[in-house]
This record gives C-alpha cells, structure tokens and sequence, in this order.
C-alpha cells in the first residue's frame, strides 16, 4: 500500500499507537477528523502539506512535507493537542512510548515493555517478531524501518541476555 503519495522522502513524519484497535466507526469518524485537521493545519500562518493515514486500525501517523512550509513548534503542538483531544474522545492512550506493538501473526498487539521483555523470555516473540519502531522520523525512514524485526529495533537492547558459562 503506497501512502502519502507526492510526498518527499524527507518528510517529517510522527506516529501515534493506540493501546487498543479502533473500531471500524471509530476509524471512519478518525480518517474524517485527521483530514479535516490536516488540511487546515499551519505554521506561522502557512498552509502544511499534511495528511494523517490510520494504520493496522491501531496507528495514527502524521506527514508533512517541508519542502512545501516547515513545521514549527506551535504547529508541532497543535497535532500533539489534537492527538490529547482523540485519547480523551475515544478514551484511548496514543503517547505511551512505553507500549510496544508487534505482530502475533498478522494481528498487531501491544503490550508494556516489561511485558514484551517477559514475552521474549518465554519464547512467545522472538528476535524475528515484527514490531514497530514509532520514533521514525521521516518518510524514508518510515517506509523502510517502521516494522522491523525484534533484532533491529532499540527494544532489544533493552532485554537482559542470559551470559553464557
């Protein structure tokens, strides 16, 4: 699936994880709001080139491409306003870094991280379970390094080896 089509590789881009899926109305109601959002948003009175795509009924993720105009701080706090304006509309939580989201299958779950790490240490997800890196920052990095293998991601280092004797 191509999303944000027209949009440069450097785009900036932020996602927002939600600890549970959205419903199919609650999707519908979501993709009506982030468009009407995104086509008003600005910087310093600049019309954004923005656009919002809700993935894997579970993930918000914002573009803006600056070749157009530039994000701002004020700009920047307008999403994260917005995004605080959705958890308290749906009673949903989209700003905990701490909830990891990986694929059970093709099924996208989450979990807190000490969970995910008991996970691991249970053999239930291993070093190839997919999961998703949301500190990408741009489209590029998006595209290519937003689901990743377990390995791959900064979560792995977070998860005490056994030392070998």
């Amino acid at each position: 699936m191509k999303i944000f089509e027209g949009f440069a590789p450097a785009s900036r881009v932020w996602v927002y994880q939600s600890n549970r899926p959205f419903s199919a109305s609650e999707e519908q109601k979501l993709n009506e709001r982030s468009k009407k959002f995104t086509e008003n948003w600005t910087a310093h009175d600049d019309q954004l080139k923005a656009a919002a795509v809700i993935m894997y009924h579970r993930f918000i993720v914002f573009a803006v491409d600056e070749n157009i105009a530039s994000v701002s701080g004020c700009s920047i706090d307008k999403s994260v306003n917005y995004i605080k304006q959705v958890e308290k509309d749906l009673n949903v939580f989209l700003l905990n870094r701490q909830l990891i989201a990986y694929k059970n299958d093709e099924v996208v779950v989450s979990s807190p991280l000490n969970v995910f790490i008991e996970l691991y240490k249970q053999g239930k997800v291993n070093s190839d379970t997919i999961v998703f890196n949301n500190m990408v920052d741009t489209l590029a990095t998006f595209q290519s390094e937003w689901e990743i293998p377990l390995n791959k991601s900064w979560i792995f280092g977070q998860i005490p080896m056994e030392k070998a004797f």
